[in-house]
């Protein structure tokens, strides 16, 4: 075999090893000990892919008293939704999370810890003074990359 027969093996298998690569591969950016506690990246990159954007989740109506059961509601919808699209919520890169009482933001990072493990979504986390209708604890929106690299 001829050294220009082997370059093209060589670059072949770069082409197909990229080709092959997973889609939904993300890269998640937290250094720190402060995002990795709080369940965030500081910023996800991905390259292509199909971008979902996520309006505003809430609980069912009406709203269960207890705000776990309302996140817990809130995320399978998000899940739901994705699905629907083709993907899950492994695709998440970002969240802007709205909360009514202060007191549950360690409660909803907890819960966020849960459900991703790893490769956290870029996230905010808000207090508010109300939400649409009466009773809602927490609300989400989002974006989400399917099928990028």
């Amino acid at each position: 075999m001829t050294r220009r027969n082997m370059t093209y093996i060589g670059i072949t298998a770069v082409c197909i090893a990229v080709w092959a690569a997973p889609l939904d591969a993300k890269q998640c950016y937290a250094p720190d000990a402060r995002a990795q506690e709080r369940a965030f990246s500081r910023a996800v990159t991905t390259e292509g892919g199909k971008t979902i954007w996520l309006g505003g989740q809430t609980a069912s109506l009406p709203p269960a008293a207890d705000f776990e059961g309302q996140v817990r509601v809130v995320v399978a919808a998000m899940d739901k939704t994705l699905k629907a699209q083709g993907g899950g919520l492994k695709d998440m890169v970002t969240m802007t999370v709205f909360i009514t009482e202060a007191r549950n933001g360690d409660r909803f990072v907890a819960i966020r810890k849960e459900i991703f493990k790893e490769c956290f979504p870029a996230s905010a986390l808000i207090t508010v003074s109300g939400l649409a209708v009466p009773g809602l604890l927490v609300e989400v929106q989002g974006v989400a990359v399917i099928g990028g690299k």
